[in-house]
């Protein structure tokens, strides 16, 4: 019978198999469980077996239960990976560590509001729209290493790097690749790209942080 602990086991190893086999830099990989409708009694199983890094789509609903599972794992580090309202910034800044959707200008000023406010400077990533699709958030690749730079030198955000979400119904690797090299064009050490689906294929392109849901907690109803 599958456990959390099994569950995760499984899905480290095909990193660590997938990091050894692609001989990928960087020097690791960042497993983002990604927890979003998952309620606390689904997600403390996987705190137990270790894990500690997790992503959580809206404000409100980690709201709801990441402060009562800080109380007994206190070394949680919380990744909001949805979009970001310019309205849920203060509350963002005051319970994730680390942002990875910056992805206009106006959210950018608001962060550095906000971050300045509560003395906390999260580590943020620019949200690529990798495929130029126009349901999806994200700032257009031609213009992502301009973006960060302004969020960097005007905005005074530590900005890490790039995120992507790929297209569904395309092969992810050109994808990643492209967000590969925007990263490099700007020389940031950061790429979080890769899903349940295409996470080890994001790894061979030089991912460092992978988001993995359903692979984890199953398919959410």
């Amino acid at each position: 019978m599958e456990t959390a602990e099994t569950r995760l086991a499984e899905i480290e190893g095909r990193i660590a198999r997938a990091h050894k086999r692609f001989g990928a830099l960087p020097e690791a990989v960042t497993l983002v469980a990604v927890s979003k409708t998952f309620g606390a009694e689904e997600i403390e199983p996987f705190l137990a077996a270790g894990q500690r890094v997790f992503g959580e789509n809206r404000v409100q609903e980690a709201q709801g239960k990441w402060p009562a599972l800080r109380e007994t794992y206190s070394d949680i580090q919380l990744h909001l990976i949805g979009p970001l309202q310019t309205n849920k910034a203060r509350d963002a800044v005051a319970l994730f560590d680390v942002i990875e959707t910056v992805d206009r200008e106006k959210l950018a000023a608001v962060l550095r509001e906000e971050m300045t406010r509560a003395g906390r400077d999260l580590p943020c990533l620019v949200q690529v729209n990798i495929g130029g699709e126009p349901q999806k958030a994200g700032i257009p690749p031609d213009e992502a290493v301009a973006f960060a730079r302004r969020c960097i030198d005007v905005h005074q955000l530590d900005i890490r790097g790039f995120m992507c979400i790929p297209p569904a119904d395309e092969p992810p690797g050109p994808f990643f690749a492209h967000l590969g090299t925007l990263g490099r064009e700007v020389g940031l050490p950061w790429l979080s790209m890769g899903m349940s689906a295409d996470f080890e294929t994001a790894i061979a392109m030089g991912a460092t942080h992978v988001r993995v849901g359903s692979a984890l907690f199953g398919h959410r109803g």
